[in-house]
């Protein structure tokens, strides 16, 4: 019973309560009330010796513009390509009587002139509702709609016992404005394993993208049987596309707006990316390769030396969400027990991890930032007058050459 229902009855409490002189029957009354509406005896009394308000009728002025307005608002808004309202009215005074003459809008006389001399801040509200829907359902799109039809769409449903499954996402490194070109990083996820690889690019071409994707491919310790990307023109072009069908590699890419699609290598730009390079922008032939060789030695430590939970389960008790993790485990070691990994690829993880100090590639990584923040302020002429104490050798891409001996690229 709500609270209108109660103050009904106990209208009609009132008029027999008083009335009313044999003190049993009040009793009962009251038993009676207490009983329907489970309200405490002693407030029910308050109540009765309490005049209930009146109610007030909040004054309202009448609706102009009812629904046949706004149906034929929005039919007009359409044919005009969605302007707002400031852009909409004055185009309401003008084209509403063409539009009638021309079949468009078959609307009555007072509907068009209501039309007419509606206002722009009535027309938005009248529209809020429309742009809403619109907004939900609109799909924009795409450059290459051949291209988009031919790389299905992947929501969930990833095999997460064997790895192979790699999801793929670029981070841009542009700092606080997107002019001009800078670095990027393509990085990279096993799904099952949580591997993790990544590569620096000058801009965002497509051919620069494949072929870091090309080098991350080759040096992975696992086959790749799938590539999972969102959106984006660095992944969705011809080049990799043609790549992936050339290696028999299934690719497929998230769904527009839901980065959750793409949620392992998400989780990897947050704590391999940025967390350890930062926000700074990037822009120049030295530092993209600084970003390279420090991506060689994070992947190493992280893949080696960094375990990682994998979600098992998770229910929902009490209005909270209960989340269930494995073992922590590092990638190579859940690389180790995979049944997918030949004895051979085993052999060479097992060498080059005896081979690796966690605590020098740890100095590595930190002497490597030192290093690139160094370059980043040189390059705006802000580094300090004052010598470090400790100074890493200028790396240039003619003196750049990788190290097989331990370099995960000799991993096949």
């Amino acid at each position: 019973m709500n609270m209108s229902a109660r103050n009904e009855y106990l209208k009609v409490l009132q008029q027999t309560y008083f009335t009313t002189r044999s003190r049993k029957e009040k009793t009962a009354l009251l038993d009676e009330y207490c009983r329907n509406t489970g309200q405490s005896r002693k407030y029910v009394i308050r109540k009765l010796h309490t005049p209930l308000p009146e109610p007030t009728s909040k004054h309202t002025r009448p609706r102009v513009y009812g629904h046949q307005v706004t149906a034929a608002l929005a039919t007009a808004w359409e044919i005009f390509d969605y302007p707002c309202g400031q852009r909409l009215a004055p185009l309401l005074q003008e084209e509403v009587p063409r539009l009638r003459r021309q079949g468009e809008l078959l609307i009555p006389d007072a509907i068009a002139a209501k039309l007419e001399r509606i206002s722009s801040a009535t027309i938005d509200r009248a529209l809020q509702h429309e742009k809403e829907v619109r907004h939900r359902h609109r799909v924009h799109q795409k450059t290459h709609p051949l291209l988009s039809q031919q790389i299905p769409v992947q929501a969930g449903g990833w095999d997460r016992s064997r790895p192979g499954q790699v999801q793929i996402d670029a981070v841009q490194h542009s700092g606080t404005s997107g002019a001009g070109p800078f670095a990027s990083t393509i990085s990279c996820c096993d799904v099952a394993t949580g591997w993790w690889d990544g590569a620096a690019v000058f801009g965002s071409g497509q051919r620069a993208s494949c072929e870091a994707i090309d080098r991350m491919c080759t040096r992975s310790p696992f086959t790749w049987q799938a590539l999972h990307s969102d959106n984006g023109s660095s992944f969705i072009n011809w080049h990799l596309l043609g790549y992936c069908q050339q290696h028999g590699i299934a690719f497929t890419r998230s769904r527009p707006y839901q980065k959750n699609d793409n949620c392992f290598v998400e989780q990897k730009n947050a704590t391999h990316v940025r967390a350890v390079v930062g926000y700074l922008r990037y822009d120049t032939d030295e530092e993209v390769v600084l970003l390279t060789q420090l991506y060689e030695l994070l992947g190493q430590y992280k893949n080696f030396f960094q375990p990682v939970m994998k979600l098992i389960c998770k229910h929902r008790e009490k209005g909270r969400i209960h989340r269930h993790y494995d073992t922590p485990q590092t990638p190579y070691r859940r690389l180790m027990v995979s049944e997918a990994i030949p004895e051979s690829t085993r052999q060479k993880l097992h060498t080059v991890y005896r081979r690796l100090n966690p605590a020098q590639l740890k100095r590595d990584l930190d002497a490597q930032l030192k290093e690139l923040y160094r370059v980043h302020q040189e390059k705006h002429h802000t580094v300090s007058s004052a010598p470090h104490k400790k100074q890493v050798p200028r790396v240039t891409a003619k003196s750049y050459i990788l190290n097989d001996s331990t370099n995960l690229a000799s991993v096949t």
